[in-house]
């Protein structure tokens, strides 16, 4: 019989139980065990790391919801370079960046201490823009009216490995009240997402909720890979403030696990690219018998 340990972990969390959870199992096994187990968890992903010998891309991570394995994903991203950090110690303490290997491919990580606590950042993959939906269907799904949408900014497809439905919000009242009906978008959108991810902008950024029954998750707490391509789309509309660099996304409020999401912008000749980074608490671990 085999033992199979895992550790468990509050992504982009200020204090334990909040934030969005991750379990961690420290080794790549088949991939029907894989989604087996990460069914068994049940939280929102569960990432299984496999160890290089490259200092530079210390480990492999397969990522996986309850129902399937998805490319790339924010949370367990940032969670993953955490433990590896912090609690499997397979990086030097001296190392600040290093990459993950992914099926989207090398994902740019970075480490940062300060006042005490450690903070680590994803580079946000490339953002691809794909379909615009039709603003009055986008509030019908979500159980709103034209008026509770954001008058600039077009309902949009768009994603960095893996695509979300972005729906611009006019204010908080608006993101609070939507739900997400089953099966609304499925006769307006013409390729698969992964999630319908509603906001409004902040004085500090972004205050956003996001559904992705399809992807096995009824309402995901937080969601790192949505939040970098959220600022691109924002970018791309014109609507950030060019001499701010650094904003902040909270999500997960509404479910009771409010969750913090840093995002820095550098802006360079050759684009823009959008860090997302915060805080992970080990909260705990345990085994499975196979």
């Amino acid at each position: 019989m085999a033992q199979i340990s895992y550790l468990l972990f509050d992504v982009f969390a200020e204090r334990p139980f909040q934030g969005n959870q991750l379990a961690v199992v420290p080794q790549h096994l088949d991939d029907v065990t894989m989604q087996m187990l990460a069914n068994e968890l049940n939280v929102a992903e569960t990432v299984f790391l496999r160890r290089t010998d490259i200092a530079s891309r210390p480990a492999e991570l397969r990522i996986f919801t309850p129902r399937h394995e998805m490319p790339f994903a924010g949370h367990p991203t940032v969670g993953a370079t955490f433990a590896i950090a912090e609690v499997l110690k397979w990086v030097s303490p001296a190392t600040a960046n290093f990459a993950l290997g992914e099926r989207v491919g090398d994902v740019a990580v970075r480490l940062e201490r300060k006042e005490g606590k450690l903070f680590a950042w994803l580079r946000t993959p490339p953002v691809t823009f794909e379909q615009k939906l039709d603003r009055a269907h986008a509030a019908a799904s979500l159980g709103l009216s034209q008026n509770d949408l954001h008058e600039k900014l077009p309902p949009q497809i768009a994603g960095a490995g893996n695509p979300f439905l972005f729906i611009a919000l006019k204010d908080r009242d608006a993101v609070d009240r939507a739900w997400y009906a089953v099966g609304g978008f499925d006769d307006a959108i013409e390729t698969h997402i992964s999630g319908v991810f509603v906001f409004c902008l902040t004085e500090s950024g972004t205050y956003a909720r996001m559904f992705a029954p399809m992807s096995g998750i009824a309402e995901d707490p937080a969601t790192g890979s949505a939040t970098g391509p959220v600022f691109a789309y924002l970018a791309k509309y014109g609507v950030l403030d060019p001499n701010q660099s650094s904003f902040v996304s909270e999500q997960g409020v509404k479910l009771g696990r409010r969750s913090v999401l840093h995002v820095r912008v550098e802006r360079g000749a050759g684009g823009s690219t959008f860090d997302v980074g915060g805080e992970t608490i080990f909260v705990g671990e345990g085994s499975f018998r196979l």
